[in-house]
């Protein structure tokens, strides 16, 4: 949702001494820099500025007016040698379009957005046939690796499709899953409800048991039609001479396979009471409803405002939530990354490298720690800043302070009070975060700076022209340098300044911190200097003044946590028309002091989360 996250940083980013822009000077703007390529009959692109010549265009063109936004705020309009507009102006009409955006499409109040169908994920998949057979096995590990789309998320319909070698995969884990659930007495006990005796046959038998199963798997109420496939499978089975528990187990494994399982289905037409039980589960425990929420659906309840906050608030408790805590966390935060290109050097941070269990704690601190601030229902402000963290024992040696953990349960991750002035409180002080914020083998205040920006504030800088010069590493011989000084020989380059300007000051703030998050003061043999001026002449040092400049501008934070968490609550990306259930659930949670559960709790109420946009009508001739 890049287009609703423009609002500047005026404390961290520039304030441009641009005139904020009305519809007349943003065709002005368009006319100086756009008009050459973008009119007539031989238009770049096929797009001419008549699309967007009136106000009612912001309505009838609005994704042109979207993309071309875009393109602006990213330089990518007008080309490379044509007269461009500076930085600052570029932000300025981009701001206003899409604020302009926004307006327009709220104009008609909260409306549902697009529902569209989309298989379980992985993680998902996995979680959905443990619980369903109570069985303990990874049985996705096979599974192809989803993609992210929507808004960062691997949840998003815009990637779950069905491919050939998913068919494939699919068809082996279910029958390694019904193999392993055969076995098992518990799985035994949840599945076979019935068998062949006296006065019950082996069809009777089979008809009760998938009667009792394949509501469960297909997470609402069954019809004859829907059960008599799979007891054919049964009945076939039979035939080629299987006794009754290898057959039924074979019916079973047609349902894994079946798209009534593999895809989150919906009627039409609305959200029933099943599909609300779905929406809720997957998106709180990031697997199927269980039996309260089923019974809660049959009985037409969960419709009920205060019934799902009741819902909500249980289910967060439950362990279960790690799910949300662990997959929306990591994604949101790239922390994910850290077991792929993005791990610290081996060579350079053995201490990262050889230990198993720091880097275990390293990397599960940051989803704990925003799981608990929604199980204590905690300000959402703790993520900026904190007096606790979760901690164990490791930590006290990587801290370089003693933490108060319980003895008898020290390499348990716990909640634990911090030190004052410890610089450890909220993400900025997680070594997960400092290290994905760097390179593998030195720290990079542009990296942090722009991973405050994006994943933080949701107000990414453009991406860096294609011919900028990449940064001076020291020759080998020369005297060490500090990563600052080679950065200051990149910003005299007129190109590079007007972005690093914005950029940098935020990760030299951070600079203490080496690669794998530990307390420096020197580098490369020199005193860090962690100081950085805005360019609205704001000074700030050091990680308590980067937060409490963050902290000025919480609402801007919480807008893009609400924009991330909503999108991957819904599984899709947001549209324009989203922005107006943002606006209303920001609103929600900030009279509420920012409560963690009163974000949680307003997404699960809003109307896209409740409803769904009625299909269009065709057109009869």
């Amino acid at each position: 949702m890049r287009f609703l996250a423009s609002v500047a940083l005026s404390a961290v980013c520039a304030v441009s001494a641009y005139a904020a822009p009305d519809f007349a000077s943003s065709q002005k703007f368009l006319t100086t820099y756009c008009k050459s390529c973008h009119s007539g009959k031989s238009a770049v692109g096929g797009f001419r500025l008549e699309k967007v010549d009136s106000p009612q265009s912001f309505e009838t063109a609005a994704h042109d007016w979207a993309r071309l936004a875009l393109r602006v705020r990213n330089g990518e309009m007008p080309p490379k040698g044509l007269p461009s507009a500076d930085l600052n102006t570029r932000e300025e009409f981009a701001k206003y379009v899409d604020e302009t955006l926004r307006t327009t499409a709220c104009a008609s109040g909260i409306t549902a957005g697009p529902s569209p169908l989309r298989r379980l994920n992985r993680d998902e998949y996995t979680a959905t046939v443990q619980d369903l057979l109570d069985i303990h096995l990874d049985i996705g590990h096979a599974l192809p690796i989803d993609g992210a789309g929507g808004e960062g998320f691997d949840n998003a319909a815009e990637t779950l499709f069905l491919s050939p070698l998913h068919s494939e995969k699919y068809m082996e884990t279910a029958k390694l899953a019904m193999d392993f659930a055969a076995k098992e007495y518990k799985s035994r006990a949840r599945i076979l409800v019935a068998k062949p005796g006296p006065g019950v046959t082996p069809d009777q038998a089979a008809r009760k048991i998938l009667q009792a199963f394949l509501p469960r798997a297909f997470r609402r109420p069954v019809t004859e039609p829907d059960v008599l496939p799979y007891l054919e499978l049964f009945r076939s089975a039979r035939k080629a001479g299987e006794d009754f528990e290898p057959a039924i187990f074979f019916a079973l494994r047609g349902a894994l396979v079946s798209p009534l399982f593999l895809f989150r289905t919906e009627p039409v037409d609305k959200v029933d009471n099943y599909a609300l039980a779905s929406r809720l589960s997957y998106f709180i425990w990031g697997s199927q409803p269980d039996e309260l929420l089923t019974d809660l659906a049959a009985s037409g309840k969960l419709q009920d405002p205060e019934v799902l906050r009741q819902m909500a608030r249980r289910m967060l408790k439950h362990d279960r939530s790690w799910n949300l805590a662990r997959r929306f966390t990591e994604q949101w935060l790239h922390t994910r990354e850290l077991s792929g290109d993005k791990a610290p050097d081996a060579k350079l941070f053995p201490e990262y490298s050889k230990d198993e269990e720091l880097r275990g704690d390293i990397r599960i601190q940051p989803q704990q720690f925003f799981r608990e601030i929604l199980v204590r229902n905690l300000s959402l402000l703790s993520l900026i800043d904190s007096e606790h963290t979760v901690a164990t024992s490791n930590f006290s040696k990587h801290f370089g302070f003693k933490l108060a953990v319980r003895a008898n349960a020290s390499k348990q991750p716990q909640w634990v009070e911090l030190p004052k002035d410890s610089n450890r409180g909220g993400l900025l002080g997680m070594p997960a975060v400092l290290a994905v914020s760097s390179y593998p083998y030195r720290t990079s205040p542009v990296l942090r700076g722009t991973w405050i920006l994006d994943s933080l504030l949701g107000t990414p800088p453009p991406p860096p022209p294609a011919n900028v010069p990449p940064l001076e590493e020291t020759a080998a011989g020369a005297a060490p340098t500090t990563v600052r000084e080679r950065l200051e020989k990149h910003r005299a380059n007129a190109v590079c300044a007007s972005c690093h300007s914005r950029i940098d000051p935020l990760g030299f703030a951070l600079e203490n911190y080496d690669v794998i998050g530990r307390w420096r003061t020197e580098e490369a043999g020199k005193p860090v200097d962690n100081s950085g001026e805005m360019t609205d002449g704001i000074k700030i040092q050091g990680p308590a003044q980067l937060k409490a400049a963050l902290m000025q501008h919480k609402d801007l934070f919480l807008r893009n946590l609400t924009n991330k968490l909503l999108g991957y609550a819904l599984g899709r990306g947001l549209t324009l028309r989203d922005s107006c259930t943002v606006d209303a659930i920001v609103a929600e949670v900030k009279a509420k002091d920012y409560s963690a559960q009163a974000l949680i709790e307003s997404i699960v109420l809003s109307t896209p989360f409740r409803q769904k946009e009625r299909p269009k009508e065709k057109k009869t001739s």
